[in-house]
């Protein structure tokens, strides 16, 4: 078992190391459709959290992505209008390790997480990264257009993935995840 974590632990550890760099995740809302697609891709906290959402939507099924939907409704407005939130950036990274945590609790139990206790922990992680970007209201509509539209690419290919991959995978994005989001709750303090 060592083993076969052995390399998800590492990809976890690299994507760690990677969080230190800037990425300018938080801060820059503007632009069009472009812009606005190509911003989840380049912050490594939203990439991952896309990521863990389409990870927990390929063994809970779609309707998890109602609740991320609602999360990123709600967040967005609420940082538009002017909402803030005590330590969102770290909550947003540690929402990365959440989804990595149940994932890793399902491959365990080997039980598909249940949606009713689920869909409110994915749309809670959603709307802390939604409310961050409500912050920065200046994006254009196409702006947000472009977000949603990279946001959907990646949580549906990752969703699709895995569900045609060996459980493996599954298993190591988790530990991924998990450390990825951990190293990025603690990238601050280096």
């Amino acid at each position: 078992m060592t083993r076969r974590l052995l390399l998800p632990a590492a990809a976890g550890c690299g994507l760690s190391l990677l969080s230190a760099l800037p990425a300018v995740a938080h801060g820059v809302a503007g632009g069009g459709l472009i812009a606005g697609a190509s911003h989840p891709l380049l912050g490594i906290d939203h990439l991952l959290l896309l990521v863990g959402v389409g990870g927990v939507a390929s063994l809970a099924g779609g309707q998890v992505l109602l609740f991320a939907i609602g999360g990123a409704v709600v967040g967005a407005l609420l940082g538009s209008l002017g909402s803030t939130l005590p330590g969102a950036e770290l909550l947003a990274a540690l929402a990365v390790a959440a989804l990595g945590l149940i994932l890793l609790q399902s491959q365990r139990s080997q039980q598909a997480p249940r949606v009713s206790l689920l869909g409110p922990i994915v749309a809670a992680a959603v709307s802390v990264h939604a409310l961050l970007h409500g912050q920065e209201h200046a994006g254009t509509a196409a702006w947000w257009i472009g977000a949603a539209a990279a946001s959907a690419a990646v949580v549906a290919l990752t969703a699709l993935s895995l569900r045609r991959l060996d459980q493996r995978w599954t298993l190591g994005l988790a530990v991924g995840l998990s450390l990825a989001g951990l190293g990025l709750a603690l990238a601050p303090l280096a």
